[in-house]
């Protein structure tokens, strides 16, 4: 997309008394872009750092989640970001199981993990259709407990969802 900026993010997966789970945050109140949103650990490409080192970088900087905690399985699908005009590689990382994190108070309020099997289940997950200038769009919705996860957050959801299920995942 002309004018975007690279992005990259962590879909952190570990497995917990048998089922698969997802790490998530909240992003600060306080920041300027996308505040209080559900995320996965992630932002911008520094100068000369290639994607993936963004993802793990940020994910260190973000939550406290060490390189070395992280097996990265392989990058979904790149997607571009409406408001924010940045193009976003989800790279998803295997854990040995829920890691301690650090939240940074000046950018994640709360880490939170799901299971994978309650994102699938009836009523989680809608879809909207939003005119916006470029035209209609379709926007994804995670309704959970205490959360709204929704826009880039839940479209990478998706696709790993799509792809877990179709690989018996």
């Amino acid at each position: 997309m002309e004018g975007s900026r690279a992005a990259a993010v962590l879909v952190p997966l570990f497995e917990d008394e048998g089922r698969l789970h997802v790490l998530l945050t909240r992003r600060s109140s306080e920041l300027t872009a996308h505040r209080g949103e559900v995320a996965f650990p992630g932002g911008r490409q520094d100068p000369g750092e290639d994607l993936l080192a963004a993802a793990l970088r940020e994910a260190r900087e973000e939550i406290g989640l060490a390189s070395d905690q992280v097996r990265v399985l392989g990058e979904l699908d790149r997607l571009a970001t409406v408001a924010s005009r940045f193009v976003v590689a989800p790279f998803v990382g295997e854990l040995d199981g829920r890691p301690d994190t650090s939240p940074n108070p000046a950018e994640i309020e709360r880490v939170f993990d799901i299971a994978v099997a309650e994102l699938l289940d009836d009523g989680v997950f809608r879809e909207e259709i939003w005119e916006l200038p470029m035209g209609p769009r379709d926007v994804s919705f995670f309704e959970l407990e205490g959360e709204t996860v929704w826009g880039a957050t839940a479209r990478i959801l998706r696709q790993l969802l799509m792809l877990l299920t179709l690989t018996g995942g």
